[in-house]
């Protein structure tokens, strides 16, 4: 086992599938102990399974991020559970790409809610105690699309690039004690691309995430970030498959 992995309490949201399923059985293989927090609690109770099958420490609670209260108590079950927090990994997020003509005011709406409001009620919930402690790390998701704007992706890259000023903000205020990484990945295989009701973005979608990489290239990110010295902050990192040009 890595040293700086094992016996760290990490915090997931979105740990139900995909990137945060993927990093909570990577960390927990190194010695983590994972809570993890969804709303599909039946994939949560899979997830726990197998890494307990494993050998693996984890927790799981419902959690829906666009609820502080939800996230507050995720945080809460780590600390009941663990004794302490040491990673919150603010991984929750959603991708229903559409051109602004469509007018999905309500996919506009859930993609602020989830992807900026849900970072930020992870900020809110673990700060306080990363600032008891004196220790602390946040990952927050961002995106190549908080880099980069497409056609299809205006909402979703604006969240993106929210999450960016958010956690430069942060890494800023939080002093040497709490670390914070942005992490954004590219095409990555996860039910991200699965999120358009937009007919003609969703087919575009599916054919660009052919050459999509396996989620485990993240959690590997992930892992990186958090094994450093405490005094290395990993501020930023940009995942792409290596045929991805934008």
């Amino acid at each position: 086992m890595t040293n700086n992995i094992a016996d760290k309490v990490v915090v997931i949201t979105g740990g139900s599938s995909g990137l945060g399923e993927a990093t909570a059985h990577y960390l927990a293989e190194k010695g983590a102990k994972v809570v993890l927090g969804a709303r599909r609690v039946e994939k949560l109770e899979k997830v726990a399974t197998e890494i307990k099958e494993n050998g693996g420490a984890v927790e799981i609670l419902r959690t829906d991020v666009t609820s502080a209260d939800d996230v507050k108590a995720l945080v809460k079950k780590a600390i009941d559970s663990f004794g302490k927090i040491d990673v919150m990994v603010n991984n929750a997020g959603i991708m229903p790409l559409a051109p602004l003509s469509a007018l999905k005011v309500n996919e506009w709406d859930s993609m602020i809610d989830v992807n900026i409001k849900g970072v930020l009620y992870g900020i809110a919930a673990a700060l306080p105690e990363f600032e008891k402690q004196k220790s602390g790390h946040f990952i927050n998701l961002a995106s190549v699309a908080g880099l980069k704007v497409s056609p299809g992706g205006a909402v979703y890259s604006g969240t993106k690039y929210a999450v960016r000023a958010i956690s430069e903000g942060l890494r800023q205020e939080v002093g040497k004690d709490i670390r914070t990484t942005i992490l954004s990945p590219g095409l990555i295989d996860s039910e991200l691309q699965l999120g358009s009701s937009d007919e003609g973005t969703s087919q575009f979608i599916q054919q660009v995430y052919k050459d999509a990489i396996p989620a485990i290239s993240i959690a590997k990110a992930v892992t990186y970030a958090i094994e450093q010295p405490a005094d290395v902050d990993i501020n930023e990192l940009v995942i792409r498959p290596t045929i991805q040009e934008f």
